[in-house]
């Protein structure tokens, strides 16, 4: 559906899909000043529902898909530009995430983006970054339900941000799992929480950051267990962290558990989440880890109004762009030829769907700029590893879901049409990729040229090309593979594309 940019201090609103719990934020931006308008959260379990084969339970599905449906009661109102919903590791590691996503979309209205883990840590640092600004070196730490996200960074700019797959759920579920709590599970979940942080530490020493800050569920609830219990001012030290396993080994066992100011839902999870927190302080030499202001959902909404911005305004700071330029300089792409698929491929695009939202278009215009990244890897079948580097490229700004729409894009450049059978049922992907087909061939030859020569048009599901006499009369080899295409379509069904004198 089309999609408007709302105005400019119009709320935004993200929902971030967390493998411990979900949450709504809605916030709008004034005078480049940050105002939260709502927030809610609700503890959804859905890292605790992947089975041991890999697969989301419907028990967990369930969970889910009710938690999104309050919020969609709550966005009623919002259009599609106003929303950003994203989703983190159990659906980074769910095999049956897509079938879960096409419920998740209708019960909250809006598309959802799995998001890498590199990605979610920019996102948390910029949510980090807007809410509690500095100009210091800082370390921002966010753990998850099953992932834990590290970040080193400076003012706005995130310099590093990895991502490791251990989180407080996931360590709760392995050691703690029967609620007991003794010396032997704490010392092997830190073990364990050791062995998947250990390669981040020489990329994230003391020596490189002046001011940890911890980000999220985790660690605003020791921190709120520190200061109730009048430990510390709020800040997590080692020490405080020593005496909250202390306390669960004195209770034995999670119903006994009596720290001060730790929620129930919170409970189940503690003794994986300390674990993971002494193992930080320790590893990494933090003395004193401070809570955030910030976090991934705020980030979300922060990257949101920075993309309208951009849209509004002629070289504003979309991280998508900025990063489809740095992977043509990576991979070495010939950009002036991208420029020519891009402004072909547009102007047909919007020629047969004048009603098309910006987003589709763009996805399209990032697709022409790459479409040629796999010739860094060989001639031969260069779409195929173009797809390939396009769907598993680090690539800031974009989502896991729209790099995989990109992928197929570039993979459908050229070639039999039977590969794209199942991303071909989306009519929005079929125009865009008969449109990025005819722009490559249209410009095959790699010199100048009229992005007014052929003219694409869109009759119900049916595609009509049309030209003048004169250029086909002086464009033979082009009109040869155009005819081609033609035949290609009329195997493939939808939509048939038919070739007429103008």
């Amino acid at each position: 559906m089309p999609s408007r940019l709302p105005p400019a201090a119009a709320p935004l609103a993200s929902v971030d899909m967390g493998s411990n719990s979900f949450r709504l934020e809605i916030g709008q931006f004034q005078h480049g000043r940050y105002r939260r308008i709502a927030y809610l959260k609700e503890t959804v379990r859905l890292g605790a529902g992947l089975d041991s084969n890999g697969y989301l339970t419907e028990e967990a599905a369930q969970r889910g898909l009710a938690c999104l449906a309050r919020f969609a009661d709550r966005l009623q109102g919002f259009e599609r530009a106003q929303v950003r919903a994203v989703a983190t590791q159990t659906l980074r590691e769910a095999r049956n995430r897509d079938a879960f996503l096409v419920r998740a979309e209708a019960a909250l209205g809006h598309p959802i983006e799995v998001i890498s883990g590199r990605e979610e840590a920019r996102l948390i640092y910029a949510g980090v970054a807007h809410l509690q600004p500095s100009d210091d070196a800082r370390l921002v730490i966010d753990i998850g339900g099953r992932s834990t996200e590290m970040i080193l960074g400076r003012g706005r700019q995130p310099e590093v941000a990895e991502s490791f797959k251990v989180g407080s759920v996931s360590l709760s579920m392995r050691w703690f799992a029967e609620g007991r709590y003794t010396q032997q599970a704490f010392r092997d979940a830190q073990v364990a929480a050791g062995a998947e942080l250990e390669e981040a530490l020489t990329a994230f020493p003391p020596a490189r950051w002046h001011e940890a800050l911890g980000s999220s569920g985790t660690a605003g609830a020791v921190s709120q267990i520190l200061q109730a219990s009048g430990r510390t001012d709020g800040r997590i030290t080692p020490e405080g962290l020593r005496w909250c396993i202390d306390q669960c080994l004195a209770a034995g066992e999670t119903p006994r558990l009596a720290l001060p100011g730790l929620a129930e839902d919170r409970k189940p999870i503690i003794g994986g989440g300390l674990s993971l927190l002494y193992t930080l302080v320790t590893h990494f030499g933090i003395e004193a880890l401070y809570p955030a202001k910030g976090a991934l959902r705020q980030g979300v909404i922060v990257d949101l109004h920075e993309r309208h911005v951009a849209a509004r305004h002629a070289g504003g700071a979309d991280m998508r762009d900025q990063t489809t330029h740095e992977l043509q300089r990576r991979f070495a792409v010939d950009r002036q030829h991208a420029q020519r698929v891009r402004a072909v491929a547009t102007a047909m695009f919007r020629s047969a769907c004048p009603d098309v939202d910006d987003e589709t278009l763009r996805e399209l215009g990032w697709a022409c700029d790459l479409h040629e990244v796999g010739l860094m890897v060989s001639h031969h079948d260069h779409h195929r590893h173009s797809a390939y580097l396009m769907a598993h490229a680090d690539a800031p700004g974009f989502s896991q879901s729209q790099q995989r729409r990109i992928a197929d894009l570039v993979l459908g450049q050229r070639g039999g049409l039977r590969k794209l059978e199942a991303p071909l049922a989306s009519e929005r992907f079929a125009w865009q990729v008969l449109a990025l087909r005819l722009a490559v061939i249209k410009c095959h030859a790699r010199g100048q040229v009229n992005t007014r020569a052929l003219t694409l048009l869109r009759e119900g599901r049916h595609a009509c090309l049309q030209f003048g006499t004169g250029w086909a009369a002086t464009h033979p080899r082009t009109m040869h593979l155009l005819k081609e295409e033609a035949e290609a379509w009329s195997r493939q069904g939808t939509p048939q594309l038919s070739m007429q004198v103008r």
